[in-house]
């Protein structure tokens, strides 16, 4: 298991263990989220797996496992894990939370996908 923790002055580079960043609106929510549950226990974890009309799909939820090859990094209090087949596809990823008037939820900004179908679940 790769393991780096974050301060507000760390660089892209210390935050390789998986590629993946959070924004401080998604840890704040995420920190809510949990609070919320009464659970200290558990991690956020990104995946990509197959399926959706572009052929894969994202898969972001709470977990309180570690599997073999997961990489995580703590981002001020908030774990963010990926397993390592999901990690070439969600390398420089950026996970962020919207709370306006039109949009309300966590949204994936992956520079690695080519395309993706007009409902916005599926990329390729």
């Amino acid at each position: 298991m790769s393991e780096t923790t974050l301060t507000g002055t760390d660089t892209i580079a210390e935050r390789k263990a998986h590629g993946v960043l959070l924004t401080d609106a998604a840890a704040d929510k995420v920190r809510s989220l949990l609070t919320q549950e009464g659970r200290d226990d558990l991690r956020l974890r990104l995946a990509v797996q197959p399926g959706g009309c572009s052929g894969l799909i994202y898969q972001l939820y709470f977990d309180e496992r570690f599997m073999d090859g997961d990489g995580t990094v703590d981002f001020d209090g908030v774990e963010v894990i990926v397993d390592k087949m999901s990690a070439p596809y969600l390398d420089g990823a950026t996970i962020d939370f919207e709370d306006t008037i039109q949009k309300q939820g966590f949204t994936i900004d992956n520079p690695n996908a080519a395309g993706s179908c007009a409902c916005g679940d599926s990329f390729h």
